[in-house]
C-alpha cells in the first residue's frame, strides 16, 4: 500500500490520500503524550477477553464503525485507540510511545535485493524508494508484532476486532501467530483495484484477517479476498435516515487524491447549473486553505458529511466510500471522470450511478434503486456475544 502510494504521487496521478501536517511545537506535544501514555493508557494493566482498533477519523468525536461494538462487548473489550493522528477515545489505551520508537530506529541501508525499484521504474518510468520503504518498514513491523504478541499474551484475548487491516498488519499477524481469531469491519469502498482487499485468484495471504463483516451484500464479492477469509453482512448502524431533500443542493465530495481536480469539475457544474447551490465538501484530513473556489462554489468543512447528504438531492465525487453512502440517502450519483471513477465501475454499469460526461447533465444523475446492497439494515448485534 505504501509503495502504491508513493508510486501515484510521484506520478502526478494522485495526491497524498491523508496528508498530516506537524509543526515543531505539534510534534513535541505528540512526544509529551507518549511519554505520558505510558502509564495512563498502558494496555498491558487491566484484564480483557477481546480487543477492538477503531478507526483513527472520529466525526464530532464519534467512531462511528465500531461504536454499536463497543457497546456491545462493554467492559471486556481493550479498546486500543492511537492518539497519533487524531484524538484517541476517551478510556482507550495505546501503545504510542512504541509505535514511533520502532519507526524512528532502522538501518538507513537502501538495499532492494530482489531489484524491485528497477522492475517497477522499467515498468512505470516512476522511481520509488522502494529499498528505504524496506529498512524502515519491515524492521518495525517485527517489533511490533513481537510486541503485541505479548499483550495478547498478557489478556488470554479471544478475538480482535479492527478496522483498516491493513496499515495493522502487526497487530493481525500477532494475533495469528498465536492462533486468535481476526475481524475486521468494513470502513470504506472495496473494489478490484484496492491492494489492501483485492488478490485476484484469491491466493493464500499472510497476516489477512479470518473475517470480514460489511455493509451489505455488494462488498463481499466486488474484489477476490485472500483465500479462507469469511465475509458476513452487519450493515450500518451509523447512517442516519435521509431527511427533507434540497432540490437545489449539490454536494462534491472531495478526497486528497483528486482535490484540485474535482474542484475543477464542481466550478464547471456550477457555471452550466446557476440555479444549483453547489457545496465541496474536504475530507477530514484535508486543509481548507489548499483550495480556492471561484464564485458559485462554496466549500463545507463543518457538520457531519452523513446529514449533509441526507439532505442534498445530488453528490459527485471519484472513489470516495462517501458515494456509496450517498447513495443509500437518497441522493442522485454522478462520478467526475477522474483517476480513481473505476472504483465505482459497478454501481455504473448497474445503473445506480452515472460517469459524468458533461458539467450540464448532472441533473440526469440516477437514484440508486436498490441500496440495501451497498447498505443493509443492522445486524451487527446477532454477530457479537461478549466474553
Amino acid at each position: 500500500m505504501r509503495v502504491f502510494h508513493e508510486l501515484t504521487r510521484r506520478s502526478g496521478i494522485h495526491g497524498v490520500p491523508h496528508p498530516v501536517r506537524r509543526s515543531a511545537g505539534d510534534k513535541a506535544g505528540l512526544i509529551g503524550r507518549h511519554v505520558a501514555g505510558l502509564v495512563t493508557r498502558n494496555p498491558f494493566f487491566g484484564r480483557y477477553s477481546s480487543m477492538v482498533v477503531p478507526h483513527p477519523r472520529k466525526p464530532d468525536g464519534i467512531e462511528i464503525y465500531t461504536s454499536e461494538l463497543r457497546a456491545a462487548l462493554g467492559s471486556s473489550a481493550l479498546i486500543l485507540d492511537s492518539g497519533i493522528n487524531g484524538v484517541p477515545l476517551r478510556g482507550s489505551r495505546n501503545l504510542d510511545f512504541f509505535t514511533s520508537a520502532a519507526g524512528a530506529v532502522h538501518s538507513r541501508s537502501a538495499d532492494d535485493p530482489l531489484g524491485i525499484a528497477s522492475a517497477l521504474s522499467a515498468l512505470t518510468g516512476v522511481s520509488v524508494p522502494v529499498g528505504a520503504l524496506l529498512a524502515r518498514e519491515v524492521p518495525k513491523h517485527l517489533r511490533l508484532r513481537a510486541l503485541y504478541r505479548r499483550l495478547l499474551k498478557r489478556h488470554d484475548i479471544k478475538t480482535v476486532y479492527v478496522v483498516v487491516a491493513y496499515f495493522h498488519q502487526h497487530i493481525v499477524g500477532a494475533a495469528r501467530d498465536l492462533g486468535i481469531r481476526v475481524v475486521e469491519l468494513q470502513h470504506g469502498a472495496i473494489s478490484p483495484f484496492h491492494l489492501g482487499y483485492s488478490y485476484p485468484g484469491r491466493p493464500v495471504v499472510a497476516d489477512q484477517p479470518d473475517e470480514l463483516w460489511t455493509f451489505g451484500s455488494y462488498w463481499s464479492s466486488v474484489a477476490d479476498l485472500p483465500a479462507g477469509m469469511q465475509t458476513s453482512v452487519v450493515g450500518s448502524p451509523y447512517l442516519p435516515a435521509a431527511g427533507p431533500k434540497d432540490p437545489s443542493l449539490a454536494v462534491f465530495l472531495s478526497q486528497g487524491t483528486t482535490g484540485g481536480d474535482l474542484l475543477n469539475v464542481a466550478e464547471s457544474v456550477a457555471k452550466a447549473n446557476p440555479s444549483l447551490r453547489v457545496l465541496f465538501r474536504l475530507h477530514p484530513s484535508e486543509h481548507a486553505a489548499d483550495y480556492n473556489p471561484s464564485a458559485g462554489v462554496q466549500l463545507s468543512t463543518s457538520g457531519n458529511t452523513l446529514d449533509l447528504l441526507a439532505k442534498a438531492t445530488y453528490q459527485v465525487g471519484v472513489s470516495t466510500t462517501a458515494l456509496f453512502e450517498g447513495m443509500a440517502l437518497g441522493c442522485r450519483t454522478a462520478v467526475a471522470n477522474l483517476p480513481g471513477h473505476e472504483y465505482l465501475a459497478g454501481p455504473i454499469a448497474a445503473g445506480h450511478a452515472t460517469l459524468l460526461a458533461a458539467p450540464d447533465h448532472l441533473t440526469t444523475a440516477p437514484l440508486c434503486p436498490t441500496p440495501d446492497i451497498y447498505y443493509a439494515p443492522n445486524s451487527l448485534p446477532h454477530l457479537v456475544h461478549p466474553l
